[in-house]
């Protein structure tokens, strides 16, 4: 039994290199090779060779049968060759006929595959998110989110890159990446026009000190550390630190600076000199030897998540966005 035939989409555009936008060019893209053929009959004449009859294609794809039979003749005028002819109440290939179909087939399943992979991304069964974050984010919300759209949308590409803003920014801008989780301290918001930050959550800055520090445990201001070695973070963190400092009527003495939050913590816990955490860094790795504490000198950072406006509403980056939502 021939296979049953689906509805031939309404409109299928192929383009090869060098030819004009329109119909497929059957052949090598060639000026002296002009055989320009409407895919939408290619995919009739098909219907035609499964059912075996005018009659019966019409039926399969909802049309009349004069409709398939005037498309199955311009398809013919087009290429110069018969492809049927009548066999009783049906009609059989010609030679030409036969050896168009096999070509018509894989047109057809590379039009199957596509419109499968295409459902498949619209439905949350495929689909590719590459998320860029500092590196808290990373070792906290980043993985918690990706574990929960994992078992939610198995199918789903999760990518990660680590970055600190700036660089995540100027990503997400380029389309490098989909989705950032960024951080930002008071006065620092300006974003390139394409892009729109969503506010996840706010990130409290903490000093940190030895577990046998004399302050530790205990209400601390700002100004009560002037005399202390400082322990300094990322360019942003650093430039937030001096400015707190400043504020509080002292420049602090920075004599260790590292990006990585672990070696912050050992540092101090190594009684070598404070600090100031954000909470996320805390949350992902907190040395017994530090202890914690607020000062109102110390403005909490903004954690946000960018995206281009125009990434926003695909299905795949919408719920990941959701998914970063909730766990904040």
């Amino acid at each position: 039994m021939m296979p049953k035939v689906g509805v031939v989409p309404r409109t299928v555009a192929c383009v090869l290199p060098g030819a004009r936008t329109g119909p497929a060019r059957i052949g090598p893209p060639n000026p002296c090779f002009d055989l320009i053929v409407d895919p939408r009959r290619l995919l009739i004449f098909r219907a035609v060779a499964h059912a075996g009859s005018l009659a019966g294609a019409a039926r399969a794809l909802g049309w009349s049968q004069p409709a398939v039979s005037q498309h199955v003749r311009r398809l013919e005028k087009d290429l110069g060759v018969p492809l049927v002819v009548r066999a009783g109440r049906g009609v059989q290939l010609t030679e030409a006929g036969v050896l168009l179909l096999t070509h018509v087939e894989v047109i057809a399943a590379r039009l199957a595959a596509a419109s499968e992979d295409l459902a498949a991304i619209g439905q949350l069964r495929g689909g590719r998110v590459h998320v860029v974050a500092f590196p808290s984010a990373c070792a906290t919300l980043v993985p918690a989110a990706f574990a929960r759209l994992t078992r939610e949308h198995p199918q789903l590409d999760l990518r990660l890159t680590e970055a600190e803003p700036p660089q995540a920014i100027a990503m997400v801008d380029r389309g490098e990446a989909d989705l950032g989780l960024i951080f930002h301290y008071p006065g620092e918001e300006s974003l390139p026009a394409e892009l729109s930050a969503q506010t996840l959550v706010g990130d409290p800055v903490f000093v940190i000190m030895a577990a046998d520090h004399p302050a530790a445990g205990k209400g601390v201001e700002l100004v009560d550390l002037s005399g202390e070695r400082w322990v300094a973070g990322c360019p942003r963190c650093r430039s937030h630190l001096v400015h707190a400092c400043r504020a509080a009527g002292f420049d602090p003495d920075i004599r260790h600076s590292t990006d990585d939050y672990v070696v912050v913590q050992e540092l101090v816990a190594a009684g070598l000199g404070v600090a100031a955490l954000p909470g996320l860094a805390l949350r992902a790795v907190s040395h017994p030897g530090v202890r914690a504490a607020r000062t109102a000198g110390l403005r909490s950072r903004t954690v946000a998540l960018l995206v281009r406006q125009d990434l926003a509403e695909v299905p795949a980056v919408k719920t990941t966005m959701s998914a970063l939502s909730d766990l904040t």
